[in-house]
């Protein structure tokens, strides 16, 4: 199943990540006991290993046998010359050495013509490879992200394992895409949500994070530049364990239940907001891993948040109350505006187009556009209107995404396993083009910055897909327009 999806913009990563230094044993023991990998370390059962040991222990039985029956022929045949078959036998076998046959080294060629015992120093000296150094720079060429890559990062998780998964999507003039996973990360438990940040937790002048809620209460930040990393650079709340007692208890910034949604501040590049199943909305400050502010307006899980582009100290907040609110983060206990809806909230996003308008969607397959501007007050929440209301999917809609360069074009996802792009002129919502991406019930759908019209499709299958909506004769007629021209690459 994928979960989340976050694009990288084009040059945030690395040119040739950083292999991470082996795990010490305080890690790979924090690593076991945390259940991320399974730790019994075989796949066999105590029975098939009892079975092998008894057959080992049969064999260098018989082997011993063997070498005490030539011994005792080859000492009492006095009728025979001292050197009998018997003798080449007994001498045969023990330098065989049959009991301790499975320890020897690999040091005899049975075919070889001499050659192959040759030691070459380095391949380049070795005149019998050809070709020798193809192979390892198609690696090192696989390796390497190059500024006009487009990176992704898709959460996925699995029966057996959960993880971070970094793809690469080479663009090419002929119009067909290499895509191919560049390197994972295996993570502790099940992702539900995901936020890339640039903060430079490291030193220098930006980052490539990414933060990852999942069903517990903490929140992960990993560096998406190291490869083979085990342990995430920063994690906010968590569980702690007290020594005295035995007992697991959450620390004392930490959310209380599973993180479900996260977004970064663009604006304010150390503030992380979060959502929770326990109610709450924490603001995060990422370079000091504590929490600035905890809002508790909400009456049940929060299930969505997002921070104004325009306006970067406003955030957005939807829940399972069947409310969204609005608040300030630099006045967290005004009781902010608050908008009612039908149903459930699954997911909200702002319009990256205007300040003032906001979509939301629910539970019950509708989605619902609202403007700032006509916000009541706390009170009159129920009585503030929507701008349109769109019958858009028959189940859930889980997941909506804004085109950062078309205005007024929104990408829908459901459970009902379709996604839907629609043009919100005048706020009279048209779908232009749908599609069944074959990735089951859609939870993520998300519209690249620097290749706008791609989207990136996850869901219950755990397809990776991404669709390239400008090869619809519907979007590509109406939003064409909008396509950015491609910077030309200097000749070599």
């Amino acid at each position: 199943m994928i979960s989340s999806l976050s694009w990288l913009p084009k040059g945030a990563a690395k040119p040739e990540p950083a292999v991470a230094d082996p795990p010490s044993k305080e890690e790979i023991d924090e690593i076991i006991n945390s259940g991320v990998l399974d730790p019994s370390g075989h796949s066999g059962s105590d029975e098939d290993d009892e079975e092998m040991d008894v057959d080992a222990a049969r064999e260098a039985g018989e082997v011993a046998q063997a070498l005490e029956v030539a011994d005792a022929l080859g000492r009492t045949s006095n009728i025979a010359k001292s050197k009998t078959s018997f003798d080449n036998i007994t001498d045969g076998l023990r330098e065989l050495d049959m009991e301790n046959y499975d320890e020897e080294d690999d040091g005899i060629e049975l075919f070889s013509s001499g050659l192959g015992d040759i030691y070459y120093p380095s391949n380049d000296l070795d005149p019998y490879l050809k070709n020798k150094d193809d192979e390892d720079s198609e690696d090192a060429e696989d390796m390497t992200i190059n500024p006009t890559d487009v990176v992704l990062v898709c959460a996925r998780s699995g029966e057996d394992v959960s993880q971070l998964e970094v793809w690469i999507y080479e663009e090419s003039d002929d119009g067909d895409p290499n895509v191919y996973v560049h390197h994972d990360i295996i993570i502790s438990a099940n992702p539900l949500c995901t936020a890339w940040l640039d903060c430079p937790l490291k030193g220098g002048d930006k980052g490539n994070f990414i933060a990852v809620g999942s069903m517990e209460p903490s929140i992960e930040i990993w560096d998406l530049d190291i490869i083979d990393e085990v342990q995430p650079c920063v994690v906010l709340g968590g569980i702690a364990e007290r020594k005295e007692k035995k007992k697991k208890s959450s620390t004392k910034d930490s959310h209380k239940g599973p993180v479900l949604g996260l977004a970064w501040d663009k604006e304010y590049r150390n503030i992380l907001a979060s959502a929770s199943g326990d109610k709450r909305v924490k603001i995060w400050d990422v370079a000091t891993g504590k929490c600035n502010i905890t809002m508790e307006h909400h009456t049940d899980k929060v299930q969505a948040v997002a921070w104004n582009h325009h306006a970067p100290q406003v955030i957005l907040t939807g829940s399972f109350d069947r409310s969204i609110v609005m608040k300030d983060g630099r006045m967290p206990e005004h009781s902010g505006y608050k908008w009612s809806v039908t149903a459930d909230v699954e997911s909200l996003a702002w319009d990256p187009h205007t300040e003032h308008s906001f979509v939301v969607s629910l539970e019950d397959g509708t989605v619902q556009g609202f403007d700032v501007r006509a916000a009541k007050s706390d009170a009159a929440a129920s009585e503030s209107k929507p701008s349109f209301t769109l019958h858009a999917h028959d189940k859930a809609v889980c997941t909506v995404s804004y085109n950062p360069s078309a205005p007024n074009l929104l990408a829908t996802g459901s459970e009902d396993k379709m996604v839907k792009l629609w043009d919100l002129s005048n706020n009279q919502p048209s779908c232009i083009a749908s599609t069944n991406p074959k990735a089951g019930a859609v939870f993520s759908i998300s519209f690249s910055e620097d290749s706008p019209f791609l989207l990136a499709i996850g869901g219950s299958k755990g397809n990776l897909e991404v669709w390239d909506t400008l090869s619809d004769a519907a979007v590509q007629r109406r939003f064409g327009n909008y396509i950015k021209q491609k910077t030309p690459q200097p000749s070599s």
